[in-house]
């Protein structure tokens, strides 16, 4: 079967992160304008100058059998979390590849990750150095390589139509979103399921993010600390987590009488060619994603209602995101209600499309988008350009169908935009 023009849908989405153990929760706190900063209580962080980060509401030890966890890195746990509840959300169990609920040669992963097994890596080495060769565990490579969370996934869905990791920092989880959309809508497969996940809260990221002065360091007041669109933002506030989306062909879902989430219309690709970690300040290259994005999708911009933005609480990147979407949309971006929901989950790097792609799905199908917090003064900057959600969430227009936009950037340049749309 193949074919470039099948619709995709969204019928499972997933969730773990520093506001709740699953979409629902996460979901909850994000319209309630929750944090899910805090301080960072462990005995390394005494000594670094970032002390505060958002940590992970539910461990996953709590969720998953000790035994499993051991055998995985944080960042797999939390993928398969997130994908274990998208699958049985999307109406699939751990057997339905053994049952002929799904063919199992139709049925893809791609799940991102920006950093990979980087806990696992620093922690063998760690006992490796103190403990010696033998007792470094077995385990090591298949937990800290960066598709072990992919791999995992897609061995408990049973996925034979290709397992895929792409790594391109920030950008990771929304990359793997727009791959699994094509692998779906070119004849790979019937059902992908897709997002990102990250576990970089180490001391070794922490101290490299902190002294290139890319993070917060408001370490006394952590949940005011992530402030998109402030005058006073100083950097990004360091989260972790997961999220994951179940993606099928409309005919695939159409056939089993699955519940729909959302269109996925599509994506748009490309990079600054500017410089390794300070994004374009005119947002040239975010520009041109979006221009992709139009030129390969029947999008209307006249749709978008709403954008989940990048905007990750830095100085130069967040006014960059709002130049390209005027320079592309000029007035129209007067109607987008644009949030930043890193200012409640910090920023999960690899993991953050994945997550904001569940809640740009959800805001879709609630027609309510999340506020934006701690935007005390807003920059003039960001006020010219667009119309950011402050205070509380916001009711999107309950008629007709509207669309939405998901923004994810990385170091290196990498610019990826994803497109969804109600049904």
């Amino acid at each position: 079967m193949s074919s470039t023009n099948r619709t995709v849908v969204v019928t499972g989405i997933g969730a773990t992160t520093p506001l709740g153990g699953d979409a629902t929760s996460t979901w909850e706190g994000l319209i309630a304008g929750k944090s899910g900063v805090g301080p960072l209580e462990q005995e390394w962080a005494a000594d670094q100058a970032v002390r505060i980060a958002a940590q992970i509401a539910v461990e996953p030890t709590e969720v998953i059998p000790r035994p499993q966890a051991r055998r995985l890195d944080r960042s797999a746990q939390f993928a398969l979390i997130a994908a274990k509840e998208a699958w049985a959300d999307a109406g699939y169990s751990e057997t339905s590849a053994d049952d002929g609920t799904v063919d199992p040669d139709r049925v893809g992963a791609v799940i991102a990750s920006g950093i990979g097994g980087v806990t696992t890596l620093l922690d063998q080495y760690d006992v490796l150095k103190e403990k010696g060769v033998r007792r470094v565990s077995p385990h090591t490579v298949p937990m800290l390589m960066p598709n072990g969370p992919s791999a995992n996934v897609g061995l408990y869905v049973g996925a034979r139509a290709g397992v895929h990791t792409p790594v391109s920092a920030c950008a990771s989880g929304a990359e793997a979103i727009g791959y699994a959309i094509e692998m779906i809508r070119t004849g790979r497969a019937d059902v992908v399921i897709a997002g990102g996940t990250e576990a970089a809260i180490h001391p070794l990221p922490i101290a490299a993010f902190g002294n290139m002065m890319a993070m917060s360091k408001n370490n006394e007041n952590p949940q005011g600390a992530s402030r998109p669109y402030d005058t006073g933002r100083d950097g990004f506030v360091l989260g972790e987590g997961a999220g994951v989306v179940v993606l099928e062909s409309a005919e695939h879902a159409a056939a089993r009488g699955a519940r729909v989430y959302a269109e996925a219309v599509g994506q748009g690709i490309s990079a600054d060619g500017h410089d390794i970690v300070q994004p374009e300040p005119e947002g040239r290259g975010i520009a041109a994603a979006l221009e992709h994005l139009l030129e390969r999708t029947d999008l209307d911009p006249a749709e978008i209602v709403h954008v989940n933005a990048h905007g990750t609480s830095t100085p130069a990147g967040d006014i960059a995101e709002l130049k390209a979407l005027r320079k592309v949309f000029g007035d129209e971006t007067d109607h987008f209600a644009v949030s930043a929901t890193k200012s409640m989950t910090g920023h999960l790097l690899g993991g953050a499309g994945g997550v904001e792609t569940v809640a740009t799905v959800l805001a879709l199908y609630h027609r309510l988008a999340p506020p934006t917090i701690n935007v005390d003064n807003l920059d003039p900057e960001a006020e010219a350009n667009a119309d950011i959600v402050r205070g509380e969430a916001r009711k999107l227009p309950v008629e007709g169908r509207i669309a939405a936009l998901n923004d994810s950037f990385g170091f290196g340049g990498h610019n990826v935009v994803l497109a969804f749309r109600t049904v």
